[in-house]
């Protein structure tokens, strides 16, 4: 790994364990709610599952060889996941309350994601930078 950058070694950090909490959320709606077995996961849950695939896939990305293929755009996509995450967490937060009993109300608004979302968000615009303004 020394040829990597710290930059891409902490964005791959970011992503690979921003990848596994997104996992975890709907991991532990479908498992860990005893008699609800039969109970579908809601959206939020499987938009939280589709982006933990991808961004556990673009941290990987970042370690291997093929990352200086993907350049700045590496970046955007970051700040693209990150995104997506604070909708969720702001559509979760906002339906927090209004729904009742259900799935939704127990996975409703994370402040870990938020905080993991918000330093992948940042994470994104320092890969989104120049390289001349790169002082690592």
């Amino acid at each position: 790994m020394g040829g990597l950058s710290a930059t891409r070694l902490y964005a791959s950090s970011i992503a690979i364990v921003s990848g596994i909490y997104s996992l975890a959320g709907p991991a532990y709606g479908l498992l860990g709610m005893r008699g609800m077995m039969g109970q579908a996961l809601e959206f939020g849950g499987w938009v939280m599952a589709v982006v933990g695939v991808l961004v556990i896939a673009h941290g990987v990305v970042l370690l291997s060889s093929y990352a200086a293929r993907l350049g700045r755009s590496s970046g955007a996509l970051m700040v693209l996941w990150a995104t997506i995450m604070l909708l969720n967490q702001f559509v979760a937060g906002a339906m927090t309350g209004t729904l009742g009993p259900s799935m939704m109300r127990q996975m409703s608004w994370d402040p870990g994601m938020v905080a993991i979302a918000v330093l992948m968000l940042i994470s994104g615009l320092i890969m989104l930078r120049r390289p001349a303004d790169a002082s690592m």
